[in-house]
């Protein structure tokens, strides 16, 4: 897999996971709020007042269906609201009683492909890997360590390329090298270009870029 692929799939991983949680997070809100508002709602009924005491805390508890959110909800005053009670609760609370679990399998998931993309970069770095492609031993081999076979002439080519500082040659340095003897290799140049490009796409990030048939350069894609 192409490393900016592995980087997408990392990156919808952390998403999917994220909104996973909030979806979660969310909704248990929603059934905690309605939960505490039906028992402040039977706690206030019940005493017949406003008056927040200790018998409304205790009363007010014993009328939570989430026996999780017995002595964890506290009743706060809203002042905005002439002095009205009204339920509140952390939000450690309301994600402790969330399903995190899908998320979690998700974050998971996340962390084991983020180290294999570490990984992956890692041993790019160790084999001097550029755009996917690595010489070893006067071969080149690909991001999953297999050899990529090229023709004698193609391996050469390469060899200049990845030689080259900034993986550019002139079209005249390649003739050169490649057909000293030769006065004009124009056309056996464009050939080796046209028949190496789609075995380098296929095995790496890279792709041979041409210059109006002055330079020619390997870059990635």
């Amino acid at each position: 897999m192409k490393q900016r692929h592995a980087v997408v799939v990392l990156l919808a991983l952390i998403m999917v996971s994220s909104l996973v949680s909030l979806t979660s997070y969310q909704a248990t809100e929603r059934l905690v709020t309605e939960d505490m508002n039906q028992a402040l709602a039977k706690a206030l009924e019940k005493q017949q007042s406003d008056v927040i005491s200790a018998d409304t805390i205790q009363v007010f508890n014993s009328y939570l269906q989430y026996e999780a959110l017995r002595g964890r909800a506290v009743l706060a005053v809203d002042t905005k609201r002439g002095f009205t009670p009204r339920p509140q609760v952390s939000m450690a609370t309301i994600l402790s009683l969330s399903d995190q679990r899908p998320s979690m399998i998700l974050w998971s998931m996340a962390l084991v492909w983020g180290f294999f993309c570490l990984y992956q970069y890692r041993r790019r770095v160790t084999l001097g890997m550029f755009g996917g492609l690595a010489l070893q031993e006067g071969r080149f081999v690909d991001a999953k360590g297999c050899v990529v076979k090229l023709t004698p002439m193609q391996q050469q080519l390469m060899e200049l390329f990845f030689h080259s500082p900034n993986h550019t040659l002139s079209k005249a340095e390649i003739c050169d090298a490649l057909w000293p003897k030769k006065e004009d290799a124009s056309e056996t140049l464009y050939t080796l270009i046209r028949r190496l490009k789609p075995i380098i796409e296929q095995h790496s990030d890279l792709k041979i870029e041409v210059d109006r048939g002055k330079s020619y350069g390997l870059t990635i894609r």
